[in-house]
């Protein structure tokens, strides 16, 4: 949940879950199934990455927000089965999915409203529960009877109540704490016409607390191509990287950073990212520009990974260094797309891109296993825009308006795009490496 700027959702198109193996998701790129060409894509995804960036500043709640991200599951709630779409969200930690009763003040959605009067399964969790005291999103209501969900984000705010139900992905059920919400006050746009967020944060509501799993991976295909294989992410046991340990394709291993205990965005992924390089040229930003530390009373910044955020942002300082260097190496290379194409500031004639834009290192400390440095390729940070020309899709901080987010890096999806991810929570570490995704 928080974020920059390109941003296309991905429909989970399968779920198959086994009790020994977890998840399974299959996502496919929503614009995919509309025939966009790849201006229109881009086009699409910075409108939407834009609106995202406005709705990062002024988070009131220990999470950030999950709107206009990138991965949407489909799956089913209660008995008999109902049918709910949710984004799969990294940033956050509660489930949660619009209700009935919330007519008229629900947002859009492509489906029907999850109704729990028409489920055998649905229970109201209580303030005695132990549920109630799982996260900072929940309160006990004046009655001290009524567990309520209350959250607000810097899209807007939702409200409901907490309660148990049954989630179906495929042919597997698993009982589940979630938010039943009735009140949803976001701006327009914001879930792309899904039901709710299924959060996978480090907080103890997310979809592997609850399922006890402490792995999951997943493997994205890249934006632009005509024909999108679907994308794959696994919660669970068989998470894990391609080939395991044994895969000649080198794998970067980092740990963790420890989130503050003040910290109100404790739900992020934070890495020890120490530098960057362009090229050959190490990029002359001073470590502590990345370093988690706090900005002001309650708040904190640093680097966090983000599968809800589209496009990387880096804190200003390092943004002008990369902007620098790149202009100095590719020169009288550089161009300016076409009449109506704003918002980006390197750009080199599409047919160039790949021959003249350089990879990018991103350095971390304190990493294990074969190296410590993530080879970004210009794919990854360079994107179409028109049919003539290719942009830096890397943006400032700053952009975001107000603290802590104006301070923060962000490794957004499109970055990642091509790697296979794993996130080991029990051993504290992210690890990445470099995939044929489609192949998958």
């Amino acid at each position: 949940m928080a974020r920059p700027l390109l941003c296309l959702a991905l429909l989970c198109t399968s779920l198959a879950f086994t009790t020994c193996a977890g998840i399974r998701l299959e996502l496919t790129h929503v614009d995919a199934k509309e025939h966009y060409t790849v201006e229109e894509r881009v086009r699409r995804a910075t409108e939407r990455t834009h609106r995202r960036l406005a709705s990062m500043g002024g988070v009131t709640a220990p999470i950030h927000w999950g709107g206009q991200s990138q991965y949407i599951a489909e799956y089913l709630i209660g008995d008999p089965p109902q049918r709910a779409e949710a984004i799969i969200d990294t940033g956050s930690n509660l489930i949660w999915t619009q209700c009935s009763r919330c007519r008229p003040t629900c947002f859009r959605q492509n489906l029907p409203y999850y109704d729990p009067s028409r489920s055998r399964a649905a229970r109201a969790v209580g303030c005695n529960d132990a549920a109630c005291a799982l996260g900072s999103e929940t309160q006990c209501l004046s009655d001290n009877k009524t567990c309520a969900v209350v959250t607000g984000y810097g899209a807007g705010n939702i409200a409901g109540t907490l309660a148990t139900e049954n989630l179906t992905f495929q042919s597997e059920t698993v009982s589940l704490v979630f938010g039943c919400i009735v009140v949803t006050k976001l701006s327009p746009g914001s879930l792309n016409g899904a039901s709710g967020i299924i959060g996978l944060g480090r907080g103890k509501l997310s979809l592997p607390s609850q399922l006890g799993d402490t792995r999951f991976s997943y493997c994205l295909t890249p934006y632009f191509e005509d024909t999108i294989e679907p994308s794959h992410m696994v919660v669970g046991a068989s998470a894990g990287l391609i080939n395991g340990s044994a895969s000649s394709t080198p794998v970067t291993t980092v740990p963790f950073v420890r989130s503050p205990s003040d910290d109100p965005f404790s739900t992020f992924y934070y890495l020890p990212l120490t530098g960057i390089t362009a090229g050959k040229v190490k990029l002359a930003v001073p470590s502590a520009a990345f370093d988690l530390r706090q900005v002001a009373p309650g708040m904190w910044t640093g680097t966090f990974i983000d599968s809800g955020a589209p496009l990387t942002s880096l804190v200003d300082v390092a943004y002008q260094a990369l902007r620098a260097e790149l202009a100095r190496q590719l020169g009288a290379a550089l161009v300016q797309p076409l009449a109506g194409t704003t918002g980006f500031d390197l750009c080199v004639a599409l047919k160039d891109a790949e021959r003249l834009v350089p990879p990018l290192v991103l350095h971390f400390g304190g990493g294990s296993g074969t190296g410590t440095d993530l080879v970004v390729p210009p794919a990854n940070y360079w994107a179409p825009v028109d049919s003539a020309t290719a942009c830096m899709v890397v943006f400032s901080s700053v952009d975001r308006k107000s603290l802590p987010m104006n301070e923060t890096t962000v490794i957004g999806n499109y970055m990642q795009q091509n790697m296979h991810v794993l996130y080991d929570l029990a051993g504290g570490v992210l690890s990445f490496q470099p995939a044929d995704c489609s192949s998958i």
